[in-house]
């Protein structure tokens, strides 16, 4: 089926509520969820306009994009936390931040070391007290502002940042023993 321009109309009459309370489930953020929504729509748009493309099952199209949309959101919000948490005056730092931060570099040696900087992550971040981790994770991975923790939590906002930065240090730390020891290997 090539969705018309007048059927693109019934398409998204038909399909925001459903679509929207998908994405939502995925994105915590209303405004976030509808800019997704909104971008599922506009490559529809776009489909329609490319001369011979056809869409056999919309429903199902338009499921897929919405769930790509959603995986491209996070993993852009991921390497985007992680990779601000380096000093750009750190050159270790900065070279593991380039090779998270960077997917389009998709080599095979990025791709390897990007999966082994991730598992180191993951380990660095299991030896943290639970309340670093904690706090770690919501601010840099899920972005929530340290205010809002401290208003749920009743956790000081000063002790909020003193555990986030002692995490940052213990993550650092880590990823020099890990630059240093690649460097060494070869």
């Amino acid at each position: 089926m090539t969705p018309q321009s007048d059927n693109i109309g019934e398409i998204v009459v038909k399909y925001t509520p459903r679509l929207l309370s998908y994405i939502r489930a995925q994105v915590k953020c209303r405004e976030d969820a509808e800019d997704i929504l909104q971008d599922v729509f506009y490559q529809l748009a776009r489909a329609n306009d490319e001369a011979g493309y056809s869409i056999e099952r919309v429903s199902a199209w338009l499921y897929r994009v919405a769930h790509n949309l959603v995986l491209n959101f996070w993993r852009k919000k991921r390497e985007i936390s992680v990779s601000s948490l380096f000093d750009a005056e750190d050159d270790i730092c900065d070279d593991i931040a380039r090779i998270l931060a960077c997917p389009a570099d998709d080599g095979p040696e990025d791709m390897y070391f990007r999966k082994l900087i991730w598992k180191e992550l993951d380990e660095a971040l299991e030896e943290l007290p639970a309340e670093q981790r904690e706090v770690f994770c919501l601010t840099v991975f899920d972005g929530v502002p340290v205010k809002d923790i401290s208003s749920v939590t009743g956790v000081p906002t000063a002790t909020l940042l003193s555990r986030k930065h002692y995490a940052v240090i213990h993550l650092r730390k880590r990823f020099h023993e890990l630059y240093h020891a690649l460097i060494n290997q070869s």
